[in-house]
This record gives structure tokens, sequence and C-alpha cells, in this order.
């Protein structure tokens, strides 16, 4: 039993760590510029992804609004606790909330709850990313620029997509499957192209803030860990869904952080380091939390 549960850890960290790895390895071999590649993911694989998805999934809306919701109260949660942290610590609370309230769902979320639960999870996991990524387009803004708008959130094109594909999951549109099996082929690209890409971007990582790094790397899985079993026993989730949540109370920081950062020119070599660290810091607390799930959830 305990090889088995050791193998189904490794069967799904390693393929994680070995794509990441390759891009890691590429990027200080050739140093590709993966700007258009990257844009191309935001704007075309991973809205594709989405649509099909939540279109072609065997699930009800319903059903994920209780997630949502669930994922909504982690992401508070997760703001709140780092604003603590902040305090106690001395540092920026702009930069540790950020930075520690968004977490890496889709570069590693995504691809962690199919190899790790199978496609079955996939829509659970996909509300979590869609919801987080939602909130953090518009309170990122607002955190290092002191403003943001609905213009620009609903320009997004994932946001948008999502809309479009919730609607006509509610209305019952049929999507012939001319059309949905060349965007399941495009929406195949995300996942493969995000781990591969997220090597790249830490070959460039930023170290020298390690100390903020260090603070919200073990801060983050703590405090994402105590906000899962406070808000857990007030919703009504399946297993799925319950891993889902699970797996966003330790995910790493996310990579979209350094670009609000860059955009707004608010300290990302700070938010940098803390990429760059969570993720180290994650090599120990993903397989712990696959061991939790694996043997109590699924």
């Amino acid at each position: 039993m305990a090889f088995d549960l050791i193998s189904r850890i490794a069967g799904t960290v390693l393929p994680l760590v070995a794509l990441v790895i390759v891009g890691l390895i590429y990027a200080r071999r050739r140093r590709p510029n993966l700007d258009d590649a990257n844009r191309a993911n935001m704007d075309l694989f991973t809205p594709a992804l989405v649509f099909s998805i939540l279109v072609g999934g065997d699930f009800e809306l319903t059903d994920m609004a209780g997630l949502a919701g669930a994922t909504v109260a982690m992401v508070l949660s997760c703001a709140c606790a780092a604003a603590v942290v902040a305090r106690l610590a001395g540092l920026d609370w702009r930069v540790l909330v950020l930075s520690s309230t968004f977490r890496n769902s889709g570069n590693i979320g995504l691809p962690l709850a199919v190899l790790a639960f199978g496609t079955d999870a996939l829509p659970a996991a996909t509300v979590v990313f869609l919801t987080g990524n939602l909130i953090h387009f518009f309170v990122g803004a607002w955190l290092l620029n002191g403003a943001s708008s609905w213009r620009d959130v609903l320009g997004v094109p994932v946001v948008t997509v999502s809309l479009v594909a919730v609607a006509i999951k509610a209305l019952a549109i049929p999507v012939p499957d001319i059309a949905m099996i060349p965007i399941r082929m495009l929406g195949e690209i995300t996942i493969p192209l995000m781990l591969f890409s997220l090597g790249v971007r830490l070959a460039g990582s930023d170290f020298s803030q390690w100390r903020i790094g260090l603070i919200a790397g073990i801060s983050m899985p703590l405090t994402g860990l105590l906000a899962y079993a406070l808000i857990v026993p007030w919703f009504t989730l399946t297993p799925f869904q319950i891993a889902a949540l699970l797996a966003y109370a330790v995910l790493p920081s996310a990579v979209l952080n350094f670009m609000f950062a860059e955009r707004y020119a608010y300290k990302p070599t700070e938010v940098a380091s803390i990429i760059a660290v969570s993720h180290l810091v994650g090599l120990a607390t993903l397989p712990l939390m696959l061991a939790w799930a694996l043997t109590r959830l699924v």
C-alpha cells in the first residue's frame, strides 16, 4: 500500500518537475524568447482548454457554485493572512499579499489535477483556476496601482471565453464536433507549454531578495492549509473539489504576479524572489498534500 502511494505521488510530481527542468535547461543554453508563445497560450490555448472543459465537461454548473464560493473565501483568507505575516515581519504588505494570495493554479494546478486524480478532476481545478484568476486580474492591479477596471478584466481572453462557455452550458446550446475537436486540440497545447515556460521563467529567477522569498515560501502553505481547514466545513464539496481546493492551499506563487509587478514597476525583484523560493518549497509541500489527498479523498 505504501509503495503504491509513493509510486502514485512520484508518477504525479516527477512529470511536472521533468517538464519544468527541460524548460530550465533549454533556457540556460538557448535563452529563448517565449513572449509570443506565452501570449498565444494566454490568448488562445488556455481559453480553448477552458471552453472545452466548461462546455464539454460532464457536470452541472450549479454543482460548481459551492467550489467557486469556497475559492473566493480561500483567496480572501490567504490575503488576510499574508497581510498579518507582512506586518509581523516588517515587509511590504502589497508585495506579500499579491505574491502569497494568488497561487500557481494554472502552470502547476491544472497538470497536477490531471496527473494525480485523472481528467475527472479537471473541471474542479479549472473552476479554482478561473475564480482565482478573475480576482487576480481585478485585485492585482488595484494592489499595485491603486486602481482597477472591470473593462480590463473582461478584456482578458480567458475571462471572456469563460463567460461565453458558461452561457452555452447554461442554455444547453449544442456545439458540433467539427468545432469542438479543433478547440480541444488547441487546449491540449496549454499544460505542456505552461510547464515548459515555467522552467524558462525560473531559469532567470532572482534570489537577491531571498529573505522575503523564504518568509513567503514557508508561510504560504501554512496559512493556506489553515484557511483550507477553516473554509471546507462551511461548503458542500465533492472529493475532487476538496482536492482542488487543498491543492490551491499549498501551491507556489503564480508567475503572473511577476508580470503585474513588472507592468506597474512595483518591486519586481522581491516578487520574483518569492516566486522562485515558493516553487522550491513546493517540491516538499506538494508531495505531502498528494499523500493526504490520495489516501483520504479519491
